[in-house]
């Protein structure tokens, strides 16, 4: 399976770090090495001080497609998931202010929670799903899929034009603001609506 995620699909998210608004979707991948397994606690990894959070909509793919018109892009999953895509903050900067890929601050080992999946057809309107994330108990990121600069299916479209998707790839469809450093001892529980779809400790 592939992990494609989605950078600065959040106008807000953009502001708060200071980017530049993209022409077009920002994509990186993680291996499946990243992916947090379930009922696990996250570690953050000693090379890093400064490890953050970033909650987001994730889309399972259930068909192979290649040059994925928009039209027809729904066709192309049937589940809706949220997960956080942990960020060595500190290590990307560094890294983008040398003019090098970002893998090592967002593809390591755990750096991907995938909670559960829902149904897509348990949502009235698949543009106006909100979604939170909790720290501690306390709400520290809140979004919605009415605010993405390229909603569901234009980000199918755009990613099948470079890579062919394929059954139980994930794209993760970016954050939206109020991403924070993650402390030890930290719970990090991310919510659908009023589900919630994963609980994690910080260790």
């Amino acid at each position: 399976m592939k992990i494609i995620c989605i950078g600065r699909n959040y106008t807000d998210h953009i502001a708060e770090l200071d980017n530049e608004r993209p022409e077009h979707p920002i994509i990186f991948m993680k291996p499946d090495t990243a992916i947090l397994l379930k009922k696990q606690p996250f570690f953050i990894p000693d090379f890093s001080n400064d490890v953050h959070h970033e909650v987001e909509i994730l889309i399972k793919i259930s068909r192979v497609g290649k040059h994925i018109d928009r039209k027809f892009a729904h066709k192309y999953y049937n589940e809706i998931g949220l997960g956080i895509d942990f960020t060595a903050r500190d290590l990307q900067q560094e890294l983008k202010s040398k003019g090098l890929p970002w893998e090592k601050a967002k593809s390591f080992d755990g750096a991907a929670v995938i909670g559960d999946f829902i149904p897509k057809g348990t949502f009235k309107d698949l543009d106006k799903i909100g979604f939170s994330l909790k720290k501690n108990e306390e709400i520290v990121q809140k979004g919605n899929t009415s605010l993405m600069l390229w909603n569901i299916d234009a980000l199918i479209e755009y990613v099948s034009k470079y890579f062919t998707l394929k059954i139980g790839d994930v794209i993760f469809t970016g954050t939206p603001s109020g991403v924070a450093k993650v402390n030890p001892n930290d719970r990090l529980s991310g919510f659908i609506e009023e589900k919630e779809i994963f609980s994690i400790k910080v260790k």
